[in-house]
């Protein structure tokens, strides 16, 4: 009668540890990718996308004397021009506007005419412009004006005249609320959205082939036990 085949045992362990036993790399590489994507994506962004303000003239929370004929705004950056780019609007303490024409844009400076003659009292700005970015961003400030230039009141028989529409037409100020990419500090494009998106696919791709790696070898694991035995 023939003997059965001698199986050495430790060799069948070091053989089934071996198969076992894998390599670190993908995970370390699957560690590497999620931590790229956390600096990358989850990292705040600084607010630097957006231009911002950076001096104004009147200057923002200053008294002048007299209302000056222009007011200028200076941005961190040129900004980009074209129809309904820029616009600002500048009233007084009653709400009238106070703008003389459309603002001009040069660079990285904005000017707004205004009208010769105005009351003494507190001024608001609005500005809105778009970003060497292609965003729009806006903000506001106030000014006061300590010596009045504009003319006397007419008689008081003239006092019951109907004004006209136009003088009491108030300006319409730009809606910063509507606009979510004129309020955010942070600006988020296309692009990064589409990295973060490959990046999950190759780490979630990673990850499957790791778990799938490890339920092969201890199936393989399994099958060996009866030989062994």
């Amino acid at each position: 009668m023939s003997q059965p085949p001698h199986i050495d045992v430790s060799y069948a362990e070091t053989v089934r540890t071996l198969t076992v036993r894998r390599s670190p790399a993908p995970i370390a590489l699957a560690a590497t990718l999620l931590l790229a994507f956390l600096m990358l994506f989850a990292w705040p962004q600084p607010a630097a996308a957006h231009d911002s303000l950076v001096d104004s003239d009147p200057a923002a929370d200053s008294t002048v004397e007299t209302l000056p004929t222009e007011l200028t705004l200076t941005f961190s950056a040129a900004l980009i021009g074209g129809d309904g780019s820029t616009e600002v609007v500048v009233t007084d303490a009653e709400g009238n506007d106070v703008a003389d024409g459309e603002p001009t844009l040069d660079g990285a400076m904005v000017v707004q005419p205004l009208v010769s003659e105005a009351p003494a009292g507190d001024y608001h700005v609005i500005w809105k412009v778009v970003s060497s970015d292609g965003h729009p961003t806006s903000g506001e400030f106030g000014f006061s004006v300590s010596t009045g230039t504009a003319g006397e009141a007419p008689p008081a028989a003239e006092e019951t005249t109907a004004p006209t529409e136009a003088a009491t037409t108030e300006p319409t100020a730009p809606n910063v609320a509507e606009d979510p990419d004129m309020a955010s500090g942070f600006s988020i494009s296309i692009p990064w959205l589409i990295g973060a998106a490959v990046v999950l696919i190759i780490a979630a791709f990673i990850v499957f082939m790791v778990v799938r790696s490890r339920r092969g070898s201890a199936s393989h694991a399994d099958s060996d036990d009866p030989a062994e035995r």
